[in-house]
């Protein structure tokens, strides 16, 4: 063994070490103190979509244990899930925690390619450091605490517009559009090929989603039934629109108001402004080819325009984080990833329902008397427009350098 290879190998074996270290506390607080009415919850809907289909339960009626939750994703996911049924719960729990831990890992490496470059040999412990950092952004800690899918949806489509050469023969599209048939949101990715005229790739994303529908369709057709003829469209399955968690722009303004007809009009005009500008920067950064700036603008519109985004639901911030950093030359960029970084760190939404219950407001409405305590609990959508505004500043200042006849040709 060569000393260069000895040093490598000491390099990743203090990044596993530190990986395992920084992971250990959410590791205790969520896996061996939790109490079973909050230990992998979200997990347990997922496994329990799995038992109907074994059971011939329905799958759309069956609220699971222990917090009597709905399933709300599409069929095909219910299909998938049928491993998790056959497992115990707490084994399934375990393993989804450390393969979801292990996807935020890549994630997080994916975030920061510019400082790996940059480290050179010492780009592992830079990807530990990383890593462990983005453990403790709330949209990422919720996600392992509910035991979520969301890590797993992220790095598929961030795989399938990046292209590592591993991946290479898979036709690009089909990530998108299974993840697309998992869950709904995802679908957003195939929007942004059509609107970069990535047109085979759409494509694939378009008839991988009507696949796999179709699979859940012809293996479920009372679950496909059920889904699409009803509980798709009944967003109250999801929880409580107005609540704190739900951080898109409906749920802001459920919150803070008008309500009615004027919230719908004022919602509408919002998303499509928020479609224009990010799917146009998200272009943008395709043809600079910048394809982690590309996903993390999908991502951030997706969670601003959907109806209902959680907070865990904002992992694409990791991506936007690492964007803004880039190889951490620019002190002013150092500065605006580390306030977006501390801003997705602390409870700021939580932290605002309390002041407002503090104060005697009443929700959904609750937009006078206590400014502070309204602009912190709508604090991650709030911020998430802010990440946009500075995403379209940046661009504007720094235009593509690839003039539009560089984009490659239509397929």
């Amino acid at each position: 063994m060569t000393a260069s290879t000895r040093r490598r190998l000491l390099w990743w074996a203090l990044a596993i070490a530190i990986i395992a270290g920084g992971l250990t506390p959410t590791i205790l607080k969520q896996l061996v103190q939790a109490t079973p009415q909050h230990w992998q919850v979200d997990l347990s809907v997922y496994r329990q979509a799995g038992v109907s289909n074994l059971r011939g339960r329905a799958v759309y009626d069956y609220l699971a244990p222990p917090q009597s939750l709905p399933f709300t994703y599409p069929p095909f996911a219910s299909i998938l899930a049928i491993p998790l049924a056959i497992v115990p719960f707490k084994v399934a729990g375990w393993c989804w925690f450390f393969v979801q831990a292990a996807a935020d890992v890549a994630i997080a490496g994916y975030a920061v390619r510019p400082l790996l470059r940059r480290a050179g040999p010492r780009a592992p412990l830079v990807l530990a450091v990383a890593a462990v950092a983005s453990f403790y952004l709330l949209p990422v800690n919720d996600g392992l605490r509910f035991g979520q899918v969301d890590a797993f949806l992220l790095l598929a489509c961030l795989l399938d517009l990046h292209r590592p050469p591993w991946i290479a023969r898979l036709p690009q599209g089909v990530l998108i559009g299974v993840s697309t048939a998992i869950k709904l949101t995802p679908g957003m990715f195939i929007v942004q090929l059509l609107v970069t005229r990535r047109w085979r790739a759409a494509a694939w994303a378009i008839g991988a989603a009507a696949g796999t529908t179709g699979l859940g369709a012809l293996l479920l057709p009372s679950a496909s039934f059920a889904f699409w003829g009803g509980a798709l469209e009944d967003t109250s399955r999801l929880g409580p629109n107005d609540g704190t968690s739900n951080q898109s722009l409906r749920g802001m303004l459920l919150r803070v108001g008008p309500g009615g007809l004027w919230g719908t009009a004022i919602w509408a005009v919002l998303v499509v402004v928020v479609l224009i500008v990010g799917l146009g920067l998200a272009r943008a950064a395709y043809a600079r080819r910048d394809t982690i700036a590309e996903v993390a603008l999908v991502g951030l519109v997706t969670v601003l325009v959907s109806p209902v985004s959680w907070i865990h639901h904002f992992d694409w911030v990791v991506l936007i984080i690492g964007v803004l950093l880039g190889a951490g030359r620019s002190r002013r960029r150092v500065m605006l990833a580390a306030l977006v970084y501390v801003g997705y760190l602390l409870d700021l939404p939580w932290w605002g329902q309390w002041r407002l219950v503090a104060t005697g407001q009443s929700f959904p409405q609750q937009s006078n008397g206590n400014p502070w305590g309204v602009l912190m609990n709508n604090g991650f959508g709030l911020l998430a427009l802010v990440c946009l505004v500075i995403f379209a500043l940046r661009t504007w200042k720094s235009p593509t350098t690839l003039p539009e006849k560089s984009l490659p040709t239509p397929e």
